[in-house]
């Protein structure tokens, strides 16, 4: 009989009507495939029952984060080679259903074969790191977003540091050259959106989704603005508060645990909303775009700085990330530039300007994936390994898609126009005069 690496790469190839482009390595100790490869290594047979109850992107999730799949070699690699099989699909050539599969006499026979690869036994429960929800059918209510925001950002401020380093910014920093540092990188991004928002001594910015204070601080400092910073996070808030005192400049910044939608001291003469929006929701987002609108004075500008996906071909058949959506984002949606602008202006701004810097994403999400690995040991005394092996993955992962242009980040520079007319832009826009 053969070992289980050959039986799981004939299936695999068998039921991906592909050749396998990865080497595989089973519990067993044997190897199937190219030799000179990154191995996918299956540690345990738990890995097959978890993908047999669950198919697809949810059950090798499970298995990553359990530990029961993991990589050999170089991860990026490894996920580039995969991509195909796994992330990246034709939209031409949809793929088949699970029911419409198993019509075909000879997948039915590789899932009886994987099964009895994997054992007569049920998986285990899904790993503690997975949310957990009581329903979806109320998405993006108060309580449900505090409740996703702390899922992903109430994991212990040590860990984001190290990740992120002592900018404490997470959000796509902007690049000078690729041998930059993140800090200065970070700091060019802060300084960057200030100079768009035309932040100037006396001015009052809100930060919506402040995260821990690196915006505000920034603003407050070198532009002499009076800042409200909010978040939903009571670590983060608890990090920032330190953060401004240690800066002394608690007479000039407030973090609040607040959500954006109780806002309601306006008006701001410009509002800074940085990596936030992506946890709005697609049925929310003319909402925020109109409470964020009615908290700016007339002439006000908001800098909305937003991850975006490509457009679909079908729209209606959007798809959120199953991993993601289970592991590190929460209810988050991503949606086409396009959409984002059309809705802001629909709440009544004039879009100025539109800067595309994805390639700046990934170039921060590979120092982000450096500095996890440089300390991982660290990092495992930080958090649970399934975390950090789910903050290994989704990092690494979405510096590919940036790369390929899977998704996108952009800064929409936005207007409220007084009736008048006058903006009070500068004639050549990217002077970022105020």
């Amino acid at each position: 009989m053969q070992d289980a690496a050959q039986r799981l790469k004939n299936l695999a190839e068998q039921l991906l009507g592909t050749e396998l482009p990865v080497r595989l390595r089973a519990w067993d100790g044997s190897e199937a495939g190219p030799p000179d490869a990154p191995a996918l290594v299956v540690r345990h047979r738990r890995a097959l029952r978890r993908l047999l109850w669950k198919p697809g992107e949810l059950g090798l999730a499970r298995a990553w984060v359990a530990g029961e799949l993991d990589v050999e070699g170089d991860l990026y690699e490894a996920l580039d080679a995969m991509a195909g099989l796994i992330w990246e699909h034709d939209d031409e050539a949809p793929r088949r259903s699970l029911a419409e599969a198993l019509k075909d006499p000879s997948v039915r026979a590789g899932v009886r074969e994987l099964v009895k690869l994997a054992g007569p036994y049920p998986p285990p429960a899904p790993p503690a790191e997975e949310m957990r929800r009581k329903g979806r059918l109320h998405l993006h209510t108060k309580g449900s977003d505090k409740q996703a925001i702390s899922h992903h950002y109430d994991v212990g401020n040590d860990f984001y540091e190290l990740v992120l380093g002592p900018s404490m910014v997470y959000s796509c920093a902007y690049w000078e050259s690729p041998d930059a540092t993140l800090e200065s990188a970070q700091r060019d991004k802060l300084e960057l959106i200030s100079r768009k928002l035309g932040l100037r001594p006396g001015m009052r910015l809100l930060d919506v989704g402040c995260g821990w204070g690196s915006m505000a601080v920034h603003a407050a400092r070198e532009h002499g603005v009076s800042v409200v910073g909010v978040t939903l996070s009571q670590e983060q808030a608890a990090f920032a508060r330190k953060r401004v005192a240690d800066e002394g400049l608690t007479d000039r910044v407030e973090i609040r645990v607040q959500d954006y939608r109780d806002v309601r001291d306006g008006p701001y003469d410009a509002i800074s909303s940085i990596g936030m929006a992506e946890h709005v929701g697609a049925d929310r987002y003319l909402e925020y775009a109109q409470d964020l609108y009615a908290l700016l004075a007339p002439g006000g500008r908001l800098l909305n700085h937003q991850i975006a996906r490509r457009p679909q071909r079908d729209e209606s058949a959007y798809e959120v990330d199953e991993f993601i959506d289970a592991y590190v984002f929460p209810d988050g949606e991503l949606a086409p530039v396009g959409t984002t602008a059309g809705l802001l202006e629909r709440a009544g701004f004039e879009v100025r300007d539109v800067e595309a810097i994805r390639e700046h994403y990934a170039l921060t999400l590979r120092q982000w994936v450096r500095n996890l690995e440089a300390r991982w040991a660290e990092a495992l005394k930080l958090v649970s390994p399934g975390r950090a092996r789910i903050w290994r993955l989704y990092m690494a992962a979405s510096a590919l898609s940036f790369e390929r242009n899977r998704i996108g980040v952009n800064q929409i520079l936005a207007v409220r126009t007084p009736p008048a007319g006058a903006s009070g832009m500068p004639l050549r826009a990217r002077t970022w005069n105020p």
